[in-house]
This record gives structure tokens, C-alpha cells and sequence, in this order.
């Protein structure tokens, strides 16, 4: 069965796992990849709310501290 889903009756063809392992180290690389800049897009995501945050602020009309 396994060789009928392979297409030939030969053993595994040594480029053909070449290939296959050089693409799966490529989807490694791009799932790394994905997970470093969903990392970075967090972080400036969270900078900017606190830039809106703080903007928010006016600080000539808030009230003095209590000392």
C-alpha cells in the first residue's frame, strides 16, 4: 500500500529525502519566524496602548498630589 501511495515500487529515492528535509526545515524556519514577529507585533501593540494612555493624560489640568 504504502508503495502504491509513492507512485513507484523502488525504495526511497535519496534526493527525495533531501528535499523532504530541507522543506521541513524551512516550515521550521517560517513557524520560528512567525512566532518571533506575532511576538514583536504584541509588544508594539501594547507600547502604542500605553502611548494612548498616557496621552490621554493632560497633565496642565490634573490636580496636584497630596503631600
Amino acid at each position: 500500500m504504502a508503495k502504491a501511495l509513492l507512485g513507484y515500487v523502488g525504495g526511497s529515492d535519496p534526493r527525495l529525502l533531501a528535499e523532504m528535509r530541507r522543506l521541513q526545515q524551512r516550515v521550521q524556519d517560517l513557524e520560528s519566524e512567525l512566532v518571533r514577529i506575532q511576538a514583536e507585533k504584541d509588544a508594539l501593540k501594547a507600547a502604542a496602548s500605553h502611548d494612548r494612555i498616557m496621552e490621554s493624560v493632560d497633565a496642565h489640568q490634573a490636580e496636584p498630589a497630596l503631600t
